[in-house]
């Protein structure tokens, strides 16, 4: 079953995946990484006005990665807000996705802990880097097949 927004892609030959709905009844769609940046931009003219939620998570050991976005559409005089859940799969060998900071400012921190804890590089991000693990840091954290290393440095230590 598709939703108001999928039917609103399909209506205007914008390419998706409609994954269906959550418990809450939110829609979620999955969107390839190229064509992200141009949906990005529509949902956003659409009314998708506030960014709730960015994170990203690896969807089996060596398999993908995906990076989810929590969109809401707020207006004056509306009780029940819209919202719709985009995912975004990325190999984990090149995770690329574009980056929506400069349509959402807010995506800043939350596409900088994605990068430092699973690796996804956002293209066009101004300043993507570590801001959990220090910057020397090797490999990314979150994956599920990432190796701790069996000692810790305790860094300032007196």
């Amino acid at each position: 079953m598709q939703g108001r927004l999928s039917s609103w892609l399909v209506k205007h030959g914008l390419i998706h995946r409609s994954l269906g709905f959550d418990y809450l009844g939110i829609e979620t769609l999955q969107i390839k990484p190229e064509d992200w940046h141009s949906i990005a931009v529509i949902l956003y003219v659409y009314g998708y006005n506030y960014l709730r939620s960015q994170c990203a998570y690896d969807v089996a050991p060596g398999g993908l990665l995906a990076s989810v976005y929590h969109f809401t559409r707020i207006e004056y005089g509306i009780n029940q807000p819209e919202e719709v859940c985009i995912k975004i799969f990325v190999s984990r060998k090149n995770p690329r996705i574009p980056s929506i900071f400069w349509v959402w400012k807010s995506a800043d921190f939350q596409e900088k802990e994605s990068y430092d804890m699973l690796g996804i590089s956002y293209d066009s991000h101004p300043r993507l880097r570590r801001i959990l693990m220090p910057e020397n840091w090797i490999g990314w954290p979150l994956r599920k097949d990432y190796i701790a290393p069996n000692f810790y440095e305790i860094q300032d230590a007196h």
